[in-house]
């Protein structure tokens, strides 16, 4: 090894020790022990321009163990990023650009939010297949307008996750063979040897998934790193795992290749001593040599060549393929068409009575024909969630141009894959399964809110009424979990229109990813509903009067059986509003007055009524209100005498509705 290269080196890991040291909290071992490996693929083959860290073509990477990021914040800023020794310097503090983990559109250079294990290799997986897509479309023999490979690093505890099990599974079989993850195989985590829980040979497991894996016996030989690197790039149909033994903490004389160094600070102490031991000779903390500062430079400005040829491969592009050159920036262009969006063939279905499952895939295969980057899939229930677009194949080895996505039964790997198509960049993503199993996936549903991905997921038999499935099946407190989520859109859509327009709302999206909770039973498609479900809730029904005696809020098939309820109350002399509220995260960001037209609040005399979950319409019924909702597992009988049975009938909402008023 160079006397620069271990310079270089020992600069990435100093601070991060320093980083870690001056915020007294976060992982120092992981960047220490994993800094030559992190190094010398920055530096020999990561193709990146850090003026321009979103350019298309660059190489991807991702620190899948991302309680090492002091280590990738040690990277952006030496390798040039718009990251200052100062952000260094306010790791894991308020507001600075080097949070405790790597958050994405937080920090330039970070492809994906990273910290909960598995997640990273995951929405890798989702990267490498959107590489896939997009070469399979644009490259032409001639010219080569995507090429590059997306890199990982991953831990013991990224491949202990169950998620990382189920997209390596999958990737294996897809044949990634751009997908190249550095295994930091340092057997150690946080309570202690790996030998603890974890003995199972990787190799063998991921030689089993269809993968290539090779060996570095020693984590600080940065030839072997190299000449592994270089034979993963060779292999074209497997995508590589390089199993990388290292020690985590490395040259922290009191502290390596212990747990004591995974989660907390060496201590100014041993910080010193392990300076010393690796001849670091300078004072200051936080400190770049002129030397390294110098050659990392070097390296930087060859880099951005990458960019340069590439730009010039676009012009040539665009004038030999000016019709393909046109599609690549509308399918880089994050918003949709408004025509295709406002088309009004998408409120026009094959019948009067339709699942909202059935009514989505109607609207999807619209959609899908007239937004060709649109790509998705389904957890092994395609024909029940509605989501294939027909004609347009199965994306597979020897069909990259397939818009199908067979995630087979992995619900999770599926909602992080979903991420990673999207952050890849080019692509609009979407996955189903139903609304029950959305508890397989809900960290990668949680990321991607975080993330501000525009995901849409499909989440199909939204209530007791699938029926003979019984609880193991019926979904009770799903919908409320997941309005809990920060920046998720939850819709409840009660007929196709309301599912058009769902689907219209969540293709507007730039920010916010989208639920999509549809019934597994026929539903008549009402006169009433209309484009104000846009709005989150809009008044389906108007009382008779100039104030109403009674509101009735409903989702889904619920306001049906309101609107039935309706006629009757109005026979009993009670004069009822009834509200479809399907997306309440949208409805809050109405304006007040708008709120208040809907739920004025001088009628307190309000019932909710939906087939789960109490707990959270006490926020729109208030103290004089009630809510007939579902706080009891489900049963197994066919679904309208489960309904019955739960209490979901005409008869029993309207005596429900008179006993509130006796009551008030």
């Amino acid at each position: 090894m160079s006397t620069i290269d271990q310079l270089s080196i020992n600069t990435i890991r100093f601070l991060s020790v320093d980083a870690v040291e001056k915020a007294k909290s976060g992982h120092p071992g992981m960047p220490m022990g994993a800094a030559p490996m992190a190094y010398i693929l920055w530096k020999d083959f990561i193709k990146f321009n850090p003026n321009n860290p979103n350019w298309t073509d660059r190489d991807r990477f991702v620190l899948s163990a991302g309680h090492g990021s002091a280590l990738l914040y040690s990277l952006l800023h030496m390798f040039g990023y718009d990251l200052s020794i100062e952000d260094l310097k306010k790791f894991r503090q308020w507001e600075s650009k080097t949070p405790g983990h790597p958050e994405y559109r937080y920090t330039p250079g970070v492809e994906t939010t990273t910290g909960p294990l598995g997640q990273g290799i995951s929405t890798a997986v989702g990267m490498a297949m959107g590489e896939q897509i997009l070469a399979a479309k644009f490259n032409q023999e001639d010219i080569e307008l995507v090429d590059h490979h997306t890199y990982v690093i991953v831990g013991d505890g990224d491949l202990m996750e169950g998620v990382a099990s189920e997209a390596a599974s999958l990737a294996g079989h897809l044949k990634l063979g751009k997908l190249i993850c550095l295994y930091d195989d340092n057997e150690i985590s946080i309570e202690g040897s790996t030998e603890l829980a974890f003995t199972e040979e990787v190799a063998k497991r991921f030689e089993a998934y269809g993968w290539q894996v090779l060996n570095v016996e020693d984590g600080n030989d940065i030839a072997e790193i190299n000449q592994a690197i270089q034979q993963a790039k060779q292999e074209e149909e497997k995508p590589t795992l390089i199993k990388v033994r290292t020690v985590i903490g490395f040259g922290s004389p009191n502290k390596a290749g212990s747990a004591d160094v995974h989660g907390a600070p060496l201590g100014l102490e041993e910080a010193k001593l392990a300076k010393e031991g690796l001849g670091w000779s300078y004072e200051p903390n936080f400190h770049v040599p002129q030397e390294v500062e110098k050659y990392i430079q070097g390296i930087v400005e060859e880099k951005k060549k990458e960019e340069d040829k590439w730009k010039r491969k676009w012009q040539k592009y665009q004038q030999k393929y000016p019709e393909l050159a046109r599609e690549w920036t509308v399918w880089h262009n994050e918003e949709i068409d408004a025509e295709i969006l406002n088309d009004e063939n998408l409120l026009r279905f094959k019948k009067d009575s339709i699942a909202t499952r059935a009514a989505s895939g109607e609207i999807l295969n619209k959609l899908a024909s007239k937004v060709p980057n649109l790509v998705g899939g389904s957890a092994d229930l395609a024909p029940s969630n509605n989501t294939y677009l027909k004609d347009m194949g199965d994306f597979s080895w020897e069909n990259r141009r397939g818009r199908n996505l067979r995630f087979g039964v992995r619900e999770h790997a599926m909602g992080a894959i979903v991420n990673g198509l999207y952050l890849h960049g080019g692509l609009r993503s979407y996955c189903g399964t139903f609304l029950i199993f959305s508890d397989y996936m809900r960290p990668a549903v949680r990321l991607s809110a975080l993330m501000e991905v525009p995901a849409v997921y499909i989440f199909t038999h939204d209530s007791i009424a699938l029926g003979e499935d019984g609880p193991t099946h019926q979904p009770i407190e799903q919908m409320m979990s997941l309005r809990l989520i920060p920046g998720l859109r939850v819709f409840r859509p009660a007929d196709a229109k309301e599912t058009a327009f769902a689907w219209i709302s969540a293709l507007r999206e730039k920010e916010h990813p989208t639920v999509l909770a549809l019934s597994r039973q026929n539903l008549p498609i009402l006169p009433q509903s209309n484009k104000d479900a846009l709005r989150g809730a809009y008044i389906i029904q108007k009382e008779r009067g100039e104030k109403p005696d009674l509101i009735i809020m409903a989702t889904g098939s619920e306001v049906h059986l309101a609107i039935q309820a309706y006629e009757q109350l109005q026979e009993k002399g009670v004069d009822a509003r009834i509200v479809s509220m399907p997306c309440w995260e949208i409805f809050e960001e109405q304006s007040h007055s708008y709120k208040e037209e809907v739920l004025p609040s001088d009628v307190l005399t309000r019932l909710a009524v939906e087939a789960g979950q109490k707990l959270g319409w006490e926020r729109y019924t208030g103290i004089k209100g009630d809510i007939l909702g579902i706080e009891t597992f489900g049963a197994s009988a066919p679904g309208e005498i489960v309904l019955e049975k739960y209490g979901f009938t005409v008869e029993n909402l309207v005596q429900h509705a008179l006993k509130m008023l006796d009551k008030g």
